[in-house]
C-alpha cells in the first residue's frame, strides 16, 4: 500500500510512460462497454427496486469517525464526499488529508435480522473496523467517480478515477490500490494541467474532464496523452468558467456542464453541439445531476439555498427550487436520487438531510444525520441504504490535534442509513 501511494504521489509521469511504450500489453478496462450495458439492463429489468419509506425515520447501522482521525491523517482533516459504487458492495470516500478511502458493505449490512443490533452499535466513535482501502494523492482531489460498471468480482472493471491539483487523471485499482494508468493533459506550455471535475460516459467507454472553459475526452482504453479537446466558449454563449460538474443522461445522448461562471450547459454527447444554455444559481454550479428518465435537470450552487429544476424539453423557466441550508458555507453540498427516481434527498449546513417529491418539488422529510455540515449524500444503487459524509474546516484553534480530539461522535463522520421499504410490514 506504501508502494502505491508513494507511486501516485511522487510519479505519476513514470507510470505513464510505462502504459505509453507498451500500450497493448494490459488495457486498464478490458471488458466492452455494449456487453456490460447490456447485461446491466436485463439486470435492471429483472430486479425489483425498493421503495423506500420517507414516513419512518432511518436507522443508523453503521457510523465511521476514528478513521477519519487517525494519528496518519493531517490535523485537522475533514471529510468532503462520498459516492456509492454501482455494484453496491463499497463506498468511497474524500477527505481533506488527500486522501480517497473506500469501505466495503459489511456482510450484516445485508440481513435484514442484524439490522437492529448494529444501529444500537453504531454510536460514539463508530465502528470498530477500518478503512478497506486507502489511496494517497499528493494534493487536494477535486473529483473522483467509479467506472459505471464496476463489479467487484470482475477485477478488470474494479477501478475508480481521481483528480487532484498538479496531477493527471489517475485511475486506481479498487481491489488493490494500485495505480492502473493516467490521462494527462497539456497546456500551451506542455506542462501537466489539472481536471478540476471527471465523469465517465453512460457506456463508460469515455472519460470527459471539465478544465477552464473547456472539455477534454479520453478513450479510456487509451491511457496517456491522447484526447479530444471541445472549447465551450465558443461563440460566446456557452459556460466561460470552469467546469465544475458533469453529468450524463440515462436516456437520450445528452450531458450537462456546470460551471463557475453561473451556467449549465447541454450538449449532445456525440459531437458536444451545444443545446441549452440554462442561467437562474445563484452562485456558481457545484453538481448537476438528471433524472432518472433523462427529462429533468437538476443544478445546485455555492452559498446558493436553492437546487433548481429544469425540463429540458421546456428550458425556458425553472420548474421549481428545492431548499438547502447552504448559503454560507464554499463547500460542496451534494444531493442524490433515489433509484426508483421518485425522491431526492440533499445535505446542508445544519446537519440535515432533506428528502423532497420529485413530482412537484413538495418537501417530504427531514432528518439530523449529524452535527456539522452534511456535505455528501449518496444512495444505495439497489438496496434502501443511503450513505452520507460530513464535516467543514474549522478555524481558531491553535493546537489542531486538540480541536480534533473534541470533535463528537457526529462531527466530521460517515454513516450509513437504512431506510424502511413499502414492502415490510
Amino acid at each position: 500500500m506504501e508502494a502505491a501511494e508513494e507511486q501516485a504521489a511522487a510519479a505519476p509521469v513514470a507510470a505513464d510512460c510505462a502504459m505509453e511504450e507498451d500500450a497493448s500489453a494490459e488495457v486498464p478496462i478490458s471488458a466492452s462497454g455494449e456487453e456490460e450495458d447490456a447485461a446491466a439492463a436485463a439486470a435492471a429489468a429483472a430486479y425489483s427496486w425498493p421503495e423506500l419509506r420517507f414516513d419512518l425515520p432511518p436507522r443508523r447501522v453503521h457510523h465511521f469517525a476514528d478513521q477519519f482521525r487517525a494519528p496518519r491523517s493531517s490535523a485537522g482533516n475533514f471529510l468532503k464526499g462520498v459516492k456509492w459504487s454501482p455494484d453496491g458492495s463499497s463506498f468511497l470516500t474524500s477527505s481533506d488529508d488527500n486522501s480517497l478511502r473506500l469501505f466495503y458493505l459489511p456482510e450484516d449490512a445485508y440481513s435484514a435480522a442484524a439490522e437492529h443490533t448494529a444501529a444500537e452499535a453504531a454510536v460514539g466513535a463508530g465502528d470498530s473496523y477500518g478503512a478497506s482501502l486507502q489511496v494517497n494523492e499528493g494534493e487536494p482531489v477535486y473529483d473522483f467517480c467509479w467506472y459505471p460498471y464496476m463489479s467487484v468480482s470482475d477485477p478488470a472493471t474494479c477501478v475508480f478515477a481521481s483528480t487532484s491539483r498538479d496531477h493527471p487523471i489517475h485511475l486506481w485499482d479498487a481491489a488493490t490500490g494500485e495505480l492502473r494508468c493516467t490521462y494527462r493533459a497539456y497546456d500551451a506550455m506542455d506542462e501537466i494541467t489539472a481536471a478540476l471535475s471527471i465523469s465517465f460516459n453512460s457506456t463508460g467507454s469515455k472519460l470527459f474532464a471539465g478544465y477552464n472553459k473547456s472539455i477534454r475526452v479520453f478513450d479510456v482504453h487509451r491511457p496517456g496523452r491522447d484526447f479530444e479537446e471541445y472549447s465551450l466558449a465558443k461563440g460566446g454563449e456557452g459556460p466561460t468558467g470552469i467546469v465544475s460538474s458533469i453529468s450524463f443522461s440515462p436516456q437520450n445522448g445528452m450531458l450537462a456542464v456546470g460551471s463557475y461562471s453561473q451556467t449549465t450547459a447541454v450538449y449532445a454527447e456525440s459531437n458536444m453541439e451545444p443545446l441549452y444554455v440554462l442561467h437562474g444559481q445563484l452562485g456558481g454550479v457545484t453538481q448537476v445531476l438528471f433524472s432518472k428518465d433523462g427529462n429533468y435537470l437538476y443544478t445546485g450552487g455555492r452559498k446558493d439555498p436553492y437546487i433548481l429544476c429544469w425540463d429540458i424539453r421546456n428550458t425556458v423557466e425553472i420548474v421549481y427550487k428545492l431548499y438547502r441550508s447552504c448559503d454560507t458555507t464554499n463547500q460542496r453540498v451534494q444531493f442524490d436520487i433515489e433509484p426508483c427516481g421518485k425522491h431526492l434527498a440533499t445535505g446542508g449546513q445544519d446537519g440535515m438531510v432533506h428528502v423532497y417529491d420529485l413530482q412537484g418539488g413538495q418537501w417530504v422529510t427531514g432528518f439530523q444525520a449529524a452535527a456539522d455540515t452534511i456535505n455528501g449524500f449518496s444512495f444505495h444503487p439497489y438496496l434502501p441504504l443511503a450513505t452520507t459524509s460530513s464535516g467543514h474546516r474549522r478555524f481558531g484553534m491553535e493546537d489542531e490535534s486538540e480541536e480534533e480530539s473534541s470533535l463528537s461522535g457526529d462531527e466530521n463522520c460517515c454513516s450509513v442509513w437504512k431506510f424502511s421499504c413499502s414492502q415490510e410490514t
